[in-house]
């Protein structure tokens, strides 16, 4: 059977034909679980899609969808798949700034709000006369529930998306200024998602947990995606106080994070052990590999065959820690300008550990003349919408993509990222630093858990340290003492006009809610040096400083 024009839709109508009985969506409500079987998927995205259209929405139109991830957004992108329509997915964690923009630059006619857990942003971001419309969970007022879309239409005519129509716009979770709408086409999603799961071995035995931001290009085609190609099983988390059991009872086979995460697991798994005692019981052969099960238990990882991490860098040291437990985390580079396709060590290669990992099958790349990253391959958006000028910046000559990543390749073949072209600044001296290859050499500090280099205009570089859970409840000294050496050894490999000023150890959590992270967990820089360049530009001597000390 040729797949290779296969669009999602196509897949609902195999799977629903193959395996109509099969279980593909677990969702837990109330702590009960709710399954969903390829028939069940399919009759409920008739309906929706019918809905859709007795509604007065047309084929082309955009709609909006506004949720965490549950089994009702795999259905509800289905639907408007079958309708004929493009959809416009919104970060869950996005302010009423951030809907309001995004719904208006998309030209969404209708939005479908889901589990959030702030209503109120949601209520006052969806604004207007656009069509409000509701998943099955307690959301802000809508116009239609989800049991009024079952059966509000009548049915409507077959309708198979072609390679080269316009499936989903995706607005990047922008580090700088407001985010732009990637078009990403069936063809190029087909395509990503058919390698996914070629390269890393999906079947229909696979189990996933998805709960990372399906708004996210990762989450959609490394889950959703490859989920429709290859049949696997998909299970969801009901809350965050609910992740640790909901994972456990998924116990999947791929489990994909960012290093937050796997840096909060170290940490539960260190203070119910101890550190000392961990370190012990690892070296005695009998006992290790009974501890080594029990730790992967506990995590309902025992039969994740692929570990991995991205969406930030991951330091080497946390790597190595888990491979202590037998746990190898595979380090993966995408963007949603690629359809998270490209690089990754992939299968786990020890030697590749600090770097990206090689370049995946289908997928080019070269290092331009300033040191970008240049990417091609099938799985490349079509621009950004309603954008010409910011998509013809984007591509070369050759029809490559500018990352706006600084990388070296290393002899073995792998990517190594050395900083963005963005994040590069000049200090009062006139010399440009590059902050990233600073920020990972002190990360390896274990009492840091984010940090961000600063400098712009400035005396000398600053860090800024938000400090890890274990820390903020050490002795202060102690914490001190140890950052102190941390940076004398970091600036002990600098040079004169790239050496760290001082460590400044920030009061404020840094999140997607106060605007300092993204919603896929990357540090906004510029909103940093805005925040505190003007309280630190004259800081030097490699001290360390406290924020209310400033």
């Amino acid at each position: 059977m040729d797949t290779s024009k296969f669009s999602p839709v196509h897949w609902l109508n195999h799977w629903a034909s193959e395996t109509p009985e099969k279980t593909f969506l677990h969702q837990p409500k109330d702590r009960q679980i709710e399954t969903h079987n390829w028939a069940q998927i399919k009759q409920q995205v008739e309906g929706v899609a019918a809905s859709l259209h007795h509604l007065g929405l047309n084929k082309g139109d955009k709609v909006a969808i506004l949720a965490k991830n549950c089994a009702e957004w795999f259905i509800t992108d289905l639907a408007i798949m079958r309708a004929g329509m493009v959809s416009v997915p919104i970060y869950p964690s996005a302010n009423a700034e951030t809907i309001h923009y995004v719904l208006d630059h998309s030209e969404a006619k209708a939005v479908f709000v889901g589990k959030l857990d702030k209503q109120e942003l949601a209520d006052k971001g969806v604004a207007g006369n656009i069509i409000r419309l509701g998943m099955s969970y307690d959301t802000i007022p809508v116009q239609y529930d989800w049991q009024q879309l079952q059966s509000l239409g009548a049915p409507i005519e077959e309708h198979l998306p072609q390679m080269d129509d316009l499936m989903s716009i995706i607005y990047t979770s922008g580090s700088t200024g407001n985010p732009k709408g990637a078009m990403i086409s069936y063809k190029a999603y087909n395509w990503a998602n058919d390698k996914i799961v070629n390269v890393l071995g999906f079947n229909q035995s696979s189990r996933f947990l998805s709960y990372l931001p399906l708004a996210h290009i990762t989450e959609r085609c490394l889950v959703e995606g490859a989920a429709f190609h290859c049949n696997m099983t998909i299970y969801f988390t009901e809350s965050l106080e609910h992740f640790v059991a909901d994972l456990n009872y998924a116990k999947p086979t791929i489990f994909f994070s960012v290093p937050r995460l796997w840096s909060l697991f170290q940490k539960n798994i260190i203070d119910k052990i101890g550190h000392s005692k961990l370190e012990f019981l690892l070296k005695v052969p009998i006992v290790s590999g009974l501890i080594k099960k029990k730790i992967q238990k506990g995590l309902g990882l025992e039969h994740a065959q692929i570990a991995a991490s991205g969406s930030a860098p991951i330091s080497p040291a946390l790597i190595e820690w888990y491979q202590k437990i037998d746990i190898n985390i595979c380090e993966a580079w995408g963007m949603t300008e690629n359809c998270i396709y490209a690089i990754g060590n992939f299968p786990f290669n020890q030697d590749m550990i600090g770097t990206i990992g090689n370049v995946l099958e289908g997928c080019e790349i070269k290092i331009s003349d300033n040191g970008e990253l240049l990417f091609k391959s099938g799985g490349l958006f079509n621009g950004y919408y309603k954008n010409e000028e910011a998509t013809i910046e984007a591509f070369d000559e050759d029809g490559f993509f500018k990352t706006g990543d600084l990388a070296k390749i290393e002899e073995n073949g792998a990517v190594r990222l050395v900083g963005r072209v963005k994040d590069n600044f000049k200090t009062a001296k006139g010399k440009f630093v590059q902050p990233v290859p600073i920020e990972k050499r002190l990360a390896q500090d274990p009492h840091i858990e984010l940090l961000c280099v600063v400098g712009a205009g400035m005396a000398a570089p600053v860090t800024l340290v938000q400090l890890s859970e274990g820390a903020m409840a050490m002795p202060r000294a102690q914490v001190e003492k140890s950052l102190k050496e941390t940076l004398t050894a970091v600036n002990g490999h600098l040079e004169s006009h790239e050496k760290v000023g001082a460590i400044v150890v920030v009061e404020e959590q840094w999140t997607p809610e106060n605007d300092i992270l993204t919603p896929t967990l990357k540090i906004k820089r510029h909103v940093l040096h805005e925040k505190y360049a003007s309280r630190v530009e004259e800081l030097k001597g490699q001290v360390i400083l406290w924020e209310s000390e400033l």
